[in-house]
């Protein structure tokens, strides 16, 4: 799956599990720009995820963590959550 696809994907599914419509982001982006990032259109800036994860509540890290789960097919949590972590550890030295 593209990236673009996958992460087009998760934030429509976070939008509708968290009972949202597409105008709850019409403080930080029209109906028609969330609509094209759902459709895997085009991709937000860091600053546009961060305001878009401000709406859904969740920080920006976990949609992002969600999208490659969805584009890679990920199954088992845990050992990409360790993964994260391990390549977190070895960022920051």
């Amino acid at each position: 799956m593209e990236l673009k696809v996958a992460f087009g994907a998760t934030l429509r599914q976070a939008r509708l599990r968290k009972g949202l419509t597409q105008e709850h982001f019409s403080l930080v982006s029209s109906r028609t720009n969330v609509s094209l990032l759902e459709r895997g259109g085009t991709s937000p800036t860091l600053v546009k995820l961060e305001e878009l994860c401000s709406v859904l509540g969740v920080h920006p890290v976990s949609l992002v963590a969600a999208c490659y789960i969805r584009k890679e097919n990920i199954t088992d949590l845990k050992a990409f959550l360790a993964q994260v972590q391990k390549d977190l550890k070895a960022i920051d030295t």
